[in-house]
């Protein structure tokens, strides 16, 4: 994680900011290599995670800290995720190629959410959302959402709760990581150009009481649940507009609490463009202003045409950092890493990950 030195020098650069970056990295020369650690691999491992999240424990969850990659989080690891490695690359013809949205089987879209993870013996959450994909179970968030690079490890516990209720609840099941795909500038050195994950996630289950405790009940799939939304890439910023969303919770500059990670959120819809911060490591950013955002929508999903009735629309990116471009009392604008071709090849291959035909 970041030291507190570092992050103090880089405010002082100009302009607060939530989460500062790692190391440098040009993304237009970054191999095409995609990366994958695993989360829970069996049914075993799947009901080892859901026994942690429990009602109880889920009744209390806001209240853990909102992620950021300046947190601090102990050495310790209980989990038994595997270091990521590399995996074959899809062809790049492929990989660009838009997805289209999908709808669940019943109701209006529900994609998005909260992840809900450990690094070491602490909690923290952040946001995300379903995409939809050839296995129907992939989760999009933020990479340091999923994988801490500077202690090249993946997080423990993880999990992602569509649609949360306000104490806990769990309407559209809650989903087990199964594994990260990621680039491996973030996973190799924490390239914010590259601060996104795909998770592949398990079959679904929520907790029914049952003789004074509690047995997991089977929902099948997270895409059948509440659907996906689709993936456009290689967009021009500037060319489009898009609506962030996701559930902050976190101080502004000014201290003052705003929000409480309980509401989902967003902000107005507005056209991107390409931002650049050497001095923090952003070298191919896109950033969107004006935003409010404070912690906790890390991960949250940049919808294009989102449609109020369908609840549906294409993504283009994920929260990233939150910034202070004019200081003041608020931060004023959020930035994504830019979804191109390699976001494609990434993404195809969560896609392509199977995972257990029951869990329960």
């Amino acid at each position: 994680m970041i030291s507190r030195a570092r992050r103090l020098a880089a405010v002082a650069l100009g302009g607060a900011l939530l989460w500062l970056p790692a190391l440098t990295g040009i993304a237009q020369a970054a191999p095409t290599r995609v990366y994958s650690a695993s989360l829970a691999k069996t049914a075993a491992d799947v009901k080892r995670v859901a026994e942690y999240w429990k009602p109880d424990r889920l009744k209390v969850a806001d209240k853990y800290s909102p992620a950021t990659p300046g947190a601090a989080a102990d050495s310790s690891s209980t989990s038994g995720a595997s270091v990521a490695g590399p995996v074959p690359a899809v062809s790049r013809a492929l990989a660009a190629q838009s997805v289209a949205a999908s709808a669940p089987r019943t109701g209006t879209a529900r994609t998005m959410g909260k992840v809900y993870f450990r690094f070491g013996s602490k909690e923290y959450w952040c946001s995300g959302a379903a995409v939809a994909a050839k296995n129907r179970s992939v989760v999009a968030t933020a990479g340091h959402c999923a994988y801490d690079a500077r202690q090249v490890r993946a997080a423990d516990y993880w999990i992602f709760v569509p649609n949360p209720g306000l104490n806990g609840e769990t309407p559209d099941g809650i989903y087990v990581g199964a594994s990260i795909s990621m680039h491996e500038d973030w996973s190799g050195k924490g390239d914010y150009d590259y601060d996104y994950a795909f998770v592949t996630v398990h079959r679904g289950f929520t907790w029914v009481a049952k003789d004074g405790g509690y047995v997991m009940q089977d929902v099948g799939t997270l895409q059948d649940n509440v659907g996906g939304l689709g993936l456009d890439l290689n967009k021009k910023p500037g060319s489009y507009t898009v609506t962030p969303f996701g559930y902050p919770a976190g101080a502004q500059p000014d201290g003052t609490t705003p929000f409480d990670g309980k509401a989902l959120r967003t902000c107005p819809t507005a056209p991107t463009r390409f931002t650049v911060a050497p001095a923090r490591d952003v070298q191919k950013g896109v950033e969107l202003q004006p935003c409010g955002f404070s912690a906790g929508v890390s991960g949250g999903p940049w919808v294009i045409g989102y449609d109020d009735t369908r609840q549906l629309g294409d993504l283009n990116g994920v929260n990233s950092l939150t910034w202070n471009r004019n200081p003041g009392g608020f931060y004023d604008a959020v930035s994504s890493p830019y979804f191109d071709t390699t976001t494609g090849q990434i993404y195809r291959h969560a896609a392509s990950v199977t995972t257990p035909a029951n869990v329960t």
